[in-house]
């Protein structure tokens, strides 16, 4: 019985540190686009963006990624162990996200973040964008395996 007791304690602990990464992420995605994120998937000033949307999915996938499998390579360690593994891998991820970011909107014309939430249907460098950041976020984690 303790060791579910010590299962469902570590599990709830993994839980609310990783869901605090992702919105983490989650924010500083925010503080790289123009305007207020959240609005611009809600579509509240307006229509919706769905290159938001294809962009911040990827983010969060991605940082998610990280988060599992910094999770479960280091699951068999103290938990006090495995938690900081997960949060150092998961800004990790974040930071190396927000370069690529940046990094891609140095090299392709016009403002990146800034088409990342124009309204309307995803424009192709939000695909860009997207898969730049699963891409990283792969690579993240393949570190950690």
């Amino acid at each position: 019985m303790n060791d579910l007791l010590d299962a469902l304690f570590h599990a709830a602990v993994y839980a609310l540190v990783a869901g605090a990464m992702v919105v983490l992420a989650f924010y500083v995605l925010d503080l790289l686009t123009p305007g207020h994120l959240g609005r611009h998937l809600l579509g509240s000033d307006g229509e919706a963006s769905y290159s938001a949307a294809v962009v911040t999915s990827a983010w969060l996938l991605g940082t998610g990624v990280v988060l599992f499998t910094a999770i479960w390579t280091n699951g068999e360690s103290s938990l006090g162990t495995a938690l900081l593994w997960t949060v150092v891998f998961g800004l990790l991820g974040i930071v190396l996200n927000v370069l690529m970011l940046l990094a891609i909107d140095a090299v392709t014309p016009g403002n990146l973040r800034a088409i990342a939430c124009t309204p309307g249907r995803a424009v192709p460098l939000a695909w860009v964008s997207a898969a730049t950041a699963i891409t990283v976020s792969g690579l993240v984690a393949a570190s950690i395996a």
